[in-house]
């Protein structure tokens, strides 16, 4: 019997202004992740560590597992990097790449790329459009006319890579269904998972798309630890410093816990935060991860790859995590263990 479809979000730490990943390589984690039946390892760029350099190295070390980016957004590089590097690294790994791209964030975007965060929705539609156009290996050359790129005169390359969409907002839950190939939910309840859904779908059936082959790849908060309460706080202190970080995401959570959310936000506080962290409740932590002993954490990721609609749920185990919980977490939540 296959282990089950699970994917592990690459574990990294800050090491001053830097993020990179933890311990060591990014390859080395995708040997380890592939040793224990892990299916993909999802990487992210920030600032410190280059997504594609992660995800080339895991290509030319591992055979079986899937090097995908959770996410590279589509402002630091033009839809045609994009599309060149996710070939590039595909082809290093023999076809195995997934490409996640996404808006990221205004203090991102303006304040360490110096950018302008216009129209994220539009770019992100029309940079996935283009990618995909730029990678069909047709014989046309490509001739696209958007509201924010425009390219002419250029043959596509060949490359098969999937392009999944970071979404949030119902208008980007639109775009992902009209463009992309699956959806990265994070940090979106997992109750509210099939309603964001059928978003996505309306838009897919609008565009003559079928639904059903949209992948659905939630990033799911995991930590295990025989301290149950210990391993429920490092969700509680990661759900707590992005409600009150990220405007966005306080309003997601918010559809569903209308009484809590925005009150975390109030009282969070970067210097001293436990007010919020001790604020985010037991219903929340069950609804944005996966937290408890081993036994509890497996059934909770057993029910997530049964529920119909998750294609792959990604193990993302809350970068503050102690070092004892992180290789637990990975450890006891492995395909392998299921």
């Amino acid at each position: 019997m296959n282990p089950p479809t699970v994917g592990l979000k690459l574990p990294q730490e800050m090491v001053g202004s830097q993020v990179r990943p933890r311990n060591q390589s990014a390859g080395e984690w995708g040997v380890k992740a592939e040793n224990l039946s892990y299916d993909s390892i999802w990487t992210t760029e920030v600032w410190g560590s280059d997504v594609f350099v992660d995800l080339a190295d895991v290509a030319f070390r591992t055979e079986k597992i899937r090097p995908a980016s959770a996410i590279a957004n589509v402002y630091s590089r033009s839809p045609a990097v994009l599309a060149m590097a996710a070939a590039s690294v595909d082809r290093f790994a023999g076809g195995r790449a997934i490409l996640g791209v996404g808006a990221s964030h205004a203090n991102v975007v303006e304040d360490l790329h110096g950018l302008n965060y216009d129209r994220p929705i539009r770019r992100s539609h029309e940079a996935i459009e283009l990618i995909k156009l730029l990678t069909d290996g047709g014989e046309e050359t490509v001739e696209y006319d958007g509201k924010v790129f425009q390219v002419t005169g250029h043959r596509p390359i060949e490359s098969d890579v999937p392009v999944f969409n970071a979404a949030l907002g119902d208008a980007n839950l639109r775009a992902t269904g009209r463009v992309a190939d699956g959806w990265i939910p994070h940090l979106v309840p997992l109750s509210s998972l099939a309603d964001e859904f059928e978003t996505v779908a309306a838009a897919a059936r609008k565009s003559e798309r079928d639904s059903d082959e949209i992948e659905v790849v939630p990033q799911v908060l995991s930590a295990v630890d025989e301290d149950v309460e210990r391993a429920r706080n490092q969700i509680r202190q990661f759900v707590a410093d992005y409600i009150g970080r990220y405007e966005a995401y306080c309003n997601k959570i918010s559809e569903t816990f209308p009484d809590r959310a925005p009150r975390i936000a109030d009282v969070w506080d970067p210097a001293d935060p436990e007010d919020a962290v001790a604020m985010v409740s037991d219903e929340m932590v069950d609804d944005l991860g996966v937290a408890g002993d081993p036994e509890t954490a497996r059934e909770r990721l057993r029910a997530l790859i049964d529920d119909p609609l998750i294609d792959r749920p990604i193990v993302y185990v809350p970068p503050q995590a102690d070092s004892d919980i992180l290789d637990r977490t990975i450890e006891e939540l492995a395909p392998v263990q299921l």
